[in-house]
């Protein structure tokens, strides 16, 4: 009986270490698949372009002054009328020309204490916006705005708001291509780092995309905007 009980302990003993080898073999592996999946690289891929503005936003405005009311808004007119017609003949449309309304100082409100009194008691800036999509036109009619000039107009320009606008709207057009181009450089780089470490690209962990942004190319061109999207992908390395 005694035998028995040994024997009987003996295969027990045999099987709970060949249990636990197995076990310890399988742990092993696992250790050895999720260490193999901690290998990754990271990357970043760069789509930059350049395309032109599709709609300028350009604010013309003037001063005018008088002593008498009914002349300062006739000489509103008078000026507002010249820039249509400039505009007109330089091949901008009359529908994407508006008009502010005037705004009017009577400079005899602020006078205080018995100072020198100014030499128009009245002045004016009215404003005159293009919106439009013919970028040419307006930019050549831009250059040749100081002739209006010569016709006694007086032109302001130092309003941070009067700032000529170049508009870029055609994003949602390319953003698919940009992405894919920007995903493809990425995969390159991967490809370059897996090779000089001796590895396998594997697929990819994660990515996410960055903000597109547009700019000017630069200070003199404006109407000319650089798109530019940065995207980050994270991809499994593998020996």
């Amino acid at each position: 009986m005694q035998k028995d009980y040994k024997l009987a302990a003996l295969i027990l003993g045999v099987f709970l270490f060949l249990g636990l080898a197995a076990l310890g073999d399988l742990v092993g592996s696992a250790a050895l698949k999720h260490k193999a999946l901690d290998r990754t690289v990271t990357v970043k891929g760069l789509s930059e372009r350049e395309y032109p503005a599709d709609i300028v936003i350009w604010p013309i405005q003037f001063n005018v002054a008088s002593n008498d009311l009914t002349d300062l808004y006739t000489k509103i007119d008078a000026n507002t009328a010249k820039i249509r017609s400039f505009l007109e003949k330089g091949g901008i449309s009359a529908d994407v020309i508006t008009l502010s309304s005037p705004a009017i100082i009577d400079k005899s409100i602020h006078q205080y204490g018995g100072g020198e009194l100014p030499e128009f008691r009245y002045s004016a800036m009215q404003t005159v916006t293009v919106y439009s999509k013919n970028i040419d036109a307006v930019r050549a009619v831009m250059g040749s705005l100081s002739k209006l000039g010569k016709e006694g107009i007086v032109f302001t320009g130092n309003d941070y708001q009067l700032v000529t606008e170049y508009i870029f709207t055609k994003l949602n057009e390319i953003k698919p291509e940009m992405i894919a181009e920007a995903t493809v450089k990425a995969r390159e780089v991967a490809e370059k780092f897996a090779d000089d470490s001796e590895s396998s690209l594997g697929k990819i962990r994660k990515a996410s995309q960055g903000q597109f942004s547009i700019s000017p190319r630069d200070t003199n061109n404006p109407h000319i905007k650089k798109v530019r999207v940065v995207t980050t992908v994270e991809y499994y390395l593998s020996d």
